[in-house]
């Protein structure tokens, strides 16, 4: 049974020690843990040493790294409650790039309060949700000695380019990292204000393309309107994705995905949502696959986006040449019932079908990761939902998140077992972007459920995992 959230011992140490959380946090956001970028190697092996440092300190066992050839996995362990499942408590150390560095209010690697909240790099994506799990975690083994679970904690490196080796550090490891669900620190929740769990993630495919018309670049006077221009190719090939009203035009791209059911879209109807605010924060207008609405497009229907495109002179003052090359690099977030390889042989057969004579084109894809849904019935989201209820007093939604959260997919395939995203980032604190932040409320609201949903968990027993 859970103590009264207001006498919690644990949650009292976590509410006095609230300063050092924020200080420790602060020193691990100062490491430029960038996973995408081998200049940022240092910071990378800067966040790894104090992630290991805490988790020694706080009392866990076996800490080391698990390597696969990538960026290494920070692993450490609790397994001092027999007749109690065990929780694979998940999270990841590397972010993505701070760029464009002249937008940050303050530099993107120092952790500044603002406010009322956290800004830098990694403090919503997922330093600081990761914090308030080891922290939580911490706080027990300070206070009461042990853990309420069994817990094995996997602080993954490679999140931020789409989990390129877990796959085979899940298969390097089966037995060390075999636990009854994961308990995922990342993927975000829908708003501060209302609490809700995210039951599904979307999937993601991803390319890049290089389109090459000539041997070099050329005069845009002595060649021009004689020869293809590269760039002029790749926006071709860009805009012939979609029809004129957003709806995907890739032959095959939509096979297998299911219109939302009427109970599903009953549920989205309840969801509080202004949906002119929505843009109108964001300066922009509504667009996308014609029929369905912002959540539907959001959570139910998959999608085809330009990430870049680039190529010819992009120097200060001009330079009249017609480039021979252009690169565009494309992502495809994918719903249930996508097979991410299918999709991306379907894009690639699309672009090669409209590629004109006179252009030669190449293509390089990334990590696939299918989407994600949580069986509805799963006893660590009915877990996670009473936590919520708990400490809100409120009857959390259940949503899903737009993103991908590969973890989900990969261990499901690996390992066999489910996943439950108990983050308290918000969609809205800017993670990817320029003043990336984090609400220092979520700290007490995740300090609060995470209490909660540990204690509930130790009083199930190991039989109710059973499944």
């Amino acid at each position: 049974m859970s103590e009264p959230v207001g006498t919690d011992r644990v949650l009292a140490r976590l509410r006095d020690d609230r300063q050092g959380v924020l200080e420790r946090l602060a020193t691990l956001l100062a490491a430029r843990s960038v996973s995408t970028d081998p200049a940022y190697a240092e910071g990378m092996a800067a966040a790894r040493a104090l992630l290991l440092e805490r988790l020694a300190a706080a009392g866990f066992a076996n800490v080391r790294l698990l390597q696969a050839g990538g960026h290494p996995a920070v692993y450490g362990e609790w397994l001092g409650a027999p007749g109690q499942p065990t929780m694979l408590v998940y999270g990841h150390y590397d972010v993505q790039p701070p760029d464009p560095a002249e937008l940050w209010r303050s530099p993107p690697f120092e952790a500044t309060m603002r406010e009322g909240r956290l800004y830098a790099r990694g403090a919503s994506d997922d330093k600081g949700p990761s914090s308030i799990a080891i922290e939580t975690l911490a706080a027990f083994l300070a206070v009461e000695g042990r853990l309420p679970v069994n817990v094995k904690i996997l602080l993954e490196g490679e999140e931020e380019i789409g989990s390129a080796t877990l796959g085979a550090i899940l298969d390097g490891n089966r037995e060390l990292l075999a636990a009854d669900a994961v308990l995922s620190a990342d993927g975000g929740r829908w708003r501060a204000d209302i609490p809700s769990i995210a039951v599904g993630s979307r999937g993601i495919a991803a390319l890049e393309f290089t389109v090459t018309t000539a041997v070099k670049d050329l005069h845009s006077g002595r060649y021009g309107g004689v020869v293809p221009n590269a760039l002029h190719v790749a926006a071709r090939l860009l805009a012939s994705l979609h029809d004129a009203d957003g709806t995907p035009a890739v032959e095959g791209f939509l096979d297998g995905v299911a219109e939302p059911s009427a109970a599903e879209r009953a549920a989205l109807a309840a969801i509080p949502f202004d949906d002119a605010g929505y843009y109108a924060d964001l300066g922009t207008a509504p667009a996308g696959e014609p029929g369905y609405g912002t959540l539907e497009r959001l959570w139910y229907r998959p999608t085809i986006d330009a990430n870049g495109l680039w190529g010819g002179y992009t120097g200060a003052g001009g330079k009249t040449v017609i480039p021979n090359a252009a690169h565009a690099k494309l992502s495809m977030r994918l719903v249930p019932g996508q097979d991410p390889a299918a999709v991306t042989a379907a894009v690639v057969r699309h672009l090669e079908r409209h590629c004109p004579p006179g252009a030669k084109l190449s293509v390089r894809t990334g990590h696939p990761s299918a989407a994600y849904l949580v069986p509805g019935d799963h006893p660590l989201l009915l877990a996670a939902e009473a936590a919520l209820r708990e400490t809100t007093g409120r009857e959390p939604l259940r949503v899903r998140n737009g993103a991908t959260l590969p973890l989900s997919d990969i261990v499901h395939g690996r390992l066999g077992i489910d996943t439950v995203m108990f983050s308290f980032s918000t969609a809205d604190e800017d993670f990817h972007a320029p003043n990336e932040f984090i609400r220092l409320s979520a700290f007490d609201d995740g300090f609060a459920a995470w209490v909660a949903l540990l204690r509930k968990l130790g009083g199930q027993g190991a039989e109710a995992w059973r499944r």
